[in-house]
């Protein structure tokens, strides 16, 4: 039994040979992620996830005149789409009446909040500071896991994949963009055939961009938050590593990295 099912492994990790077989792959595919899973895995990790973290990274304002008033945010959620009928009282509100009555499709973020009032700590909790379009199907919209009947309820299709969003009663769509990998390091050939490693450094506080290039075979430091190139020698040393011969160890004791780095280690003394 275990010979027949590593067989069946190894059958099913064999690659597709044919272009009628991967043709094939398509529907099933389609059938099981669709279209917009990555639009409503996104929406869904922003609303759950995301957004407290970028509370987090920001959690305290304090006033720059009076250092001891301060707001702290305590936690934050984005509930589910709702109307204000009058006098306070809201109630959920369904895609097709947005459509209809040229609302906007949105839910109330609600936060816990810390701050001073004289000398005393106040801590008011459930406070709307704003409202947030709901991406339909996602898993803040009121249509999420809803059956066939309750939709037909609702005046839904059953078979609108959902994704988008409702502003003043119109459908809008959020494209997808493809951006390069933060946090990681990319090597990649300039226009002038010369190799740069370049970073984008990204947290929920700040973003920058760093980049190793070639210059008249030396190598430099760009910062987007310097205006002038650094030689990359000197940022060694800038950061505690001031033996040349430590430099090279670290980079590589090959010899075509040597020869690379001895322009630098020149500019750098001279």
């Amino acid at each position: 039994m275990e010979i027949d099912g590593l067989e069946d492994l190894n059958k099913l990790a064999e690659p597709v040979k044919k272009i009628e077989e991967k043709w094939k792959l398509v529907p099933a595919y389609l059938k099981v992620k669709g279209l917009i899973k990555q639009h409503l895995d996104s929406f869904n990790y922003f609303t759950n996830i995301e957004i407290k973290n970028i509370v987090k990274a920001n959690e305290k304002i304090t006033c720059q005149a009076d250092p001891n008033f301060y707001i702290k945010y305590l936690n934050i959620n984005v509930g589910f789409p709702d109307v204000e009928e009058g006098f306070g009282v809201s109630k959920p509100i369904t895609p097709q009446e947005c459509r209809l009555r040229d609302l906007t499709y949105s839910a109330k973020i609600i936060v816990d909040i810390e701050y001073t009032r004289g000398s005393q700590r106040v801590i008011r909790n459930n406070l709307v500071i704003g409202r947030l379009p709901i991406m339909l199907r996602s898993n803040r919209c009121n249509l999420y896991d809803k059956s066939e009947p309750e939709l037909a309820k609702m005046n839904e299709c059953p078979l609108d994949p959902g994704g988008y969003f409702i502003t003043r009663g119109t459908e809008k769509v959020i494209l997808i963009q493809e951006q390069l990998s933060k946090n990681r390091m990319l090597v990649e050939t300039d226009k002038n055939g010369l190799m740069t490693c370049h970073v984008t450094s990204s947290t929920h506080a700040t973003k920058t961009k760093t980049i190793i290039c070639e210059k008249h075979g030396k190598y430099y430091l760009k910062h987007n938050s310097l205006s002038e190139d650094i030689p990359l020698v000197i940022v060694f040393k800038a950061l505690g590593i001031t033996s040349d011969q430590e430099i090279i160890q670290l980079v590589g004791l090959e010899e075509y990295v040597v020869e690379a780095l001895t322009p630098c280690i020149y500019e750098a003394h001279s």
